[in-house]
């Protein structure tokens, strides 16, 4: 039984993160950091006299030039709009497996109570750092060879990409739910399939679309870009026209591409306001 505490006892407040104790501590990391940013720079062996020089600017302003006006014939917008449809579904179709495998992953990953042993825990999360180490080039690369040229190998690279980051944010997410609904129902003998559907679903699902919509913004992005490997969509036209010189063409694609991007991210933010007013 814990003691009354006296009227004239003082309450004492930790310690303050940048007391007097900690000075020489902080002066020291301070210190290290400024030492690591010197020889970073001091390392890399910048030209920056070269990089801010008239030359520079003047090849650049030429290079740049050479986009304007960019190709706007109804054939070429046709393409365009063909392969932005073709980056978008794969940006959306990657999301949606990768978030049906990262909840089935999930739970494997996460401890769902206290008293869990969670044995399948350390393998699964390993698992999810293999999957979310590999950058979807990479993937895309690997996936060419088996599943050939088109969006079908950019696709699944997106998937096995995202699977492994939307496993790990799921995973935390159910593990840091309430635990109290959980409890309640685990303590009337209801199964944890059930449990998990009834009591800590709903309280994490509103957290889980903002993960899968955040990541779909970031899907977007990545597919425009992994048609440079062969992948299909803006990328693979982006690739083609770029490397033959075709800068009103490229000035083109590279439009579609901010536009597309544009419009996937003001979707994604008016839907994850939605979903948390």
């Amino acid at each position: 039984m814990n003691k009354p505490r006296a009227a004239n006892e003082v309450y004492r407040l930790p310690p303050s993160l940048f007391g007097a104790r900690c000075k020489a501590c902080w002066f020291t990391v301070g210190l290290l950091v400024l030492v690591l940013v010197v020889a970073s720079f001091w390392s890399l062996d910048l030209q920056w006299a070269q990089f801010f020089s008239a030359e520079a600017a003047a090849s650049m302003g030429r290079f740049v030039g050479e986009f304007f006006p960019p190709d706007t014939s109804p054939a070429f917008l046709h393409k365009v709009a063909v392969a932005a449809w073709e980056t978008l579904a794969m940006s959306a179709v990657g999301t949606l497996l990768a978030a049906m495998a990262g909840l089935a992953l999930a739970l494997p990953a996460a401890r769902l109570h206290a008293g869990d042993a969670a044995r399948a825990r350390a393998p699964t999360r390993l698992l999810l750092n293999a999957l979310r180490s590999v950058p979807e080039l990479v993937w895309a690369a690997l996936l060419l060879i088996s599943a050939g040229l088109g969006p079908l190998a950019g696709t699944l690279a997106l998937a096995l990409h995202t699977s492994g980051v939307l496993g790990r944010l799921f995973a935390e997410a159910v593990e840091n739910a309430p635990p109290g609904p959980a409890e309640a129902l685990r303590a009337q003998g209801v199964g944890h399939g059930r449990v998990f559907l009834y009591a800590t679903l709903p309280q994490v699902l509103p957290q889980l679309m903002s993960y899968t919509l955040y990541r779909w913004e970031n899907n977007i992005r990545a597919a425009a870009v992994l048609g440079v490997v062969g992948a299909g969509g803006l990328g693979q036209l982006l690739a083609f026209h770029m490397g033959l010189f075709h800068m009103p063409k490229t000035a083109t694609v590279l439009g579609a591409m901010l536009l597309l991007v544009a419009i996937v991210d003001a979707a994604s933010l008016g839907a994850r306001r939605w979903m948390t007013r």
